[in-house]
């Protein structure tokens, strides 16, 4: 048995009790039972150390592990309870977070797989290249959503340092895509922040990344917004899109093609088709542009579509993610990101096979669309109360597997 299904077994156990609490005694057999191991087995000594103590090895093994859960702050002692340890209060909270060095496998498929821990963890020893990094970063809120929000101040430094470790290990065809907010206004006041600048700025100065576009995410299904300067103070209107920022390792070899997402023609432009094209001549624009007989009349397997994306926030994987959360006992999670950004993304950056990364896996639409498309993948959350659920919506994929001490954790709510 290696070490992660023992430290998982260890932490499944308590998660597992009734009341939290176990102990050593109930410790060992718990475990031994997960494991399959006999007891004979589990009680087995051997001679230890200089002095050649008879010591069980594996109990050695998990009163040692016992010690991690207790530094991570998973498991305390019981007080005037000799040998008696029970999850902490914070541990059987909401929203549980990793430790900033903790990194535990949750739940894996034949292509992919989700780490409960911070991207500062675990992507500086990554060692492979990654040919996209998509992801959707804590917006800059002033209100703080349940998951954390860094402050505008803070913010540009925040992604630039999360990205670090990505762009050490990017492609040279790679890409990196951002879904950001523009929503975030000086402080009581209808002005809009720059932070978006000086993030691109930042990111290409201190990154060495180029700018390929600014797509606009049009949603029209956003809620109202800003309430105060657009609905209560009439000076601003109310907003229908969020950026989505494109940039490269190297813009001459970046690996995009636009013909693998193409969409259907126009009922229009089908038509102009059928009838063999434009049957005028004209010339617009001081002779830039000119339109001469037959113009758009090729026929063609899609139209190439532009950097405006009309798709709502809702979606089904979003709903289904919802619902595991409910039935689990999790907290859902407050702003999921559609399945639909990173399905184009990741048709339009990569091919099958390469990497696709997501630092913040948030409800794990990233890590799905890259499975559904026979991509690899790599996606890390530090919040379990989001990396949970999300094991569900893979369980139909080839090669699943959770972590044990993962599939019997179960939310407080």
């Amino acid at each position: 048995m290696n070490q992660l299904d023992l430290f998982s077994h260890i932490a499944g156990a308590y998660a597992s009790a009734s009341d939290g609490e176990l102990t050593n005694d109930d410790l060992y057999r718990v475990v031994a039972e997960r494991a399959g191991i006999d007891v004979g087995a589990m009680n087995a000594t051997v001679p230890i150390g200089k002095a050649g103590t008879q010591r069980s090895p594996i109990k050695r093994a998990v009163r040692w592990y016992q010690q991690d859960l207790r530094a991570m702050g998973v498991i305390e002692k019981v007080p005037d309870a000799r040998g008696v340890w029970r999850l902490t209060e914070e541990a059987g909270r909401k929203l549980k977070r990793s430790q900033t060095s903790v990194k535990m496998v949750a739940f894996s498929t034949k292509l992919g797989v989700a780490i409960w821990g911070s991207n500062e963890a675990v992507y500086p020893h990554l060692g492979q290249p990654i040919m996209l990094a998509l992801t959707s970063p804590p917006y800059p809120l002033r209100c703080a959503r349940a998951y954390g929000n860094v402050n505008e101040q803070e913010y540009v430094d925040f992604v630039v340092r999360s990205l670090e470790p990505i762009v050490k290990n990017l492609a040279p065809e790679g890409s990196v895509v951002l879904n950001v907010s523009q929503d975030i206004f000086l402080s009581r006041s209808p002005a809009r922040s720059t932070y978006n600048e000086r993030l691109v700025l930042a990111i290409c100065d201190r990154l060495g990344l180029h700018l390929m576009d600014r797509f606009v995410w049009h949603n029209a299904s956003k809620p109202p917004g800003p309430i105060q300067w657009a609905s209560k103070e009439r000076v601003q209107v109310n907003v229908a899109y969020e950026p989505v920022y494109w940039f490269a390792a190297d813009p001459l070899r970046v690996n995009a093609d636009n013909r693998r997402v193409l969409q259907p023609h126009s009922a229009r432009h089908a038509a102009l088709i059928a009838r063999g094209g434009e049957q005028r001549q004209a010339v617009f624009g001081d002779g830039a542009y000119r339109i001469n007989p037959g113009s758009f009349g090729n026929p063609t397997a899609g139209a190439i579509p532009r950097n405006v994306l009309a798709f709502g926030h809702q979606c089904a994987d979003s709903a289904a993610h919802r619902r595991h959360a409910r039935d689990l006992g999790f907290a859902t999670h407050g702003a999921p990101f559609p399945h639909s950004i990173p399905n184009f993304f990741i048709r339009f950056l990569t091919e099958v096979g390469q990497l696709v990364v997501d630092m913040f896996g948030g409800t794990f639409k990233t890590g799905l669309a890259a499975e559904r498309l026979g991509r690899r993948w790599m996606v890390t959350e530090n919040i379990l109360d989001y990396i949970r659920p999300s094991a569900e919506l893979f369980r139909q994929f080839t090669g699943f597997e959770i972590n044990p001490g993962f599939e019997e954790v179960r939310g407080a709510g």
